[in-house]
């Protein structure tokens, strides 16, 4: 069976800006992936190709083994863009009714909003609803006509947390049924919550192309937290092993977060120090410091499939201005 979406080398530029530089990346059926770079990082421009709204300069991108611009390949896709508008007379209910009329096997309407806990809304008009709803009920129509593949861009911009995790456990169960999930996210808990693959894009690379796990093992930083008194001279951030360091006034003290590259040889040097430290505790890095970690490094993190040589370079803001 081949791949959902392939895209082979491909090169995406906005006049002198190369948004994507020689982009690879493959994805099979059943994966969800979670797409994580900074802004500028190509990521919106990358799924605007698979979508088929815009076409690569040069290079290919194949989606269920045809070109995304035929809508023959199209009708296996759901997507949800960053900025979505919606008929704002028409009312919740008419608007998923109209969605799915173009798709051979549409969800139900019952269906689609249990999913996002959005019944009570059927008779609600789009434009008297929040921003938050709007969103949510953007991210339902992209699953309204029960696509192979869906691609959601920032998904629950705008969204409480109560909101947020229904959307989240929709999209476990959709995926769960079968289906591949593509979504990029300035939440990194969410990609957490969600993922199971991630890719890591940076400084025009990809710098990481793993489990969740791998991806943040790829980083070799651990935690190490301990609190140190206020009259304390010393810098922990100065001491062999350390990476980084940061502290928090806590109880009369300082609470320190550090993130060690050698652990060892921290803790060893701290104790060394003579410092009067307390509760000290080591963890593992979360995804957000690995993201962070990787990004300040700017080198690509080798992934444990060495096929996995995606590059990609790109710039947000003057995509906007293109626009």
């Amino acid at each position: 069976m081949s791949a959902v979406l392939e895209v082979d080398h491909v090169i995406r530029r906005f006049g002198a800006v190369t948004a994507l530089d020689d982009v690879s990346l493959t994805v099979q059926h059943g994966e969800l992936v979670g797409l994580l770079g900074p802004n500028g990082a190509g990521k919106t421009t990358l799924l605007s190709l698979v979508s088929g709204l815009r076409k690569p300069d040069s290079g290919t991108v194949r989606l269920f083994g045809g070109d995304p611009r035929a809508a023959a390949s199209r009708i296996g896709l759901g997507t949800t863009p960053q900025e979505t508008g919606l008929p704002a007379t028409l009312t919740v209910g008419e608007v998923v009714d109209l969605v799915g009329g173009h798709y051979p096997d549409p969800m139900s309407r019952a269906e689609v909003l249990g999913r996002f806990g959005m019944t009570d809304l059927v008779k609600r008009q789009t434009g008297g609803l929040s921003g938050g709803q709007k969103r949510r009920l953007a991210v339902a129509l992209a699953l309204v006509g029960r696509p192979r593949l869906v691609l959601l861009d920032e998904p629950t911009t705008g969204l409480d947390v109560e909101a947020r995790h229904i959307l989240w456990q929709a999209l476990r169960d959709y995926h769960a049924d079968g289906a591949t999930v593509v979504l990029t996210s300035h939440y990194l808990e969410e990609v957490e919550a969600l993922a199971e693959r991630v890719v890591v894009v940076g400084g025009g690379r990809i710098l990481a192309d793993d489990s969740l796990q791998a991806v943040i093992g790829l980083v070799g930083l651990r935690r190490v937290l301990l609190t140190l008194p206020a009259s304390s001279a010393l810098d922990p951030a100065t001491l062999p092993g350390a990476h980084t360091a940061h502290a928090e006034d806590h109880g009369g003290g300082r609470r320190w977060t550090v993130l060690a590259e050698d652990a060892d040889a921290f803790v060893r040097a701290l104790v060394r120090t003579d410092a009067p430290f307390t509760d000290l505790e080591l963890r593992g890095a979360s995804l957000e410091e690995a993201f962070l970690a990787l990004t300040e490094r700017g080198a690509p993190a080798g992934p444990a499939d060495p096929t996995a040589t995606d590059r990609s370079r790109r710039d947000d803001d003057v995509e906007e201005a293109v626009r």
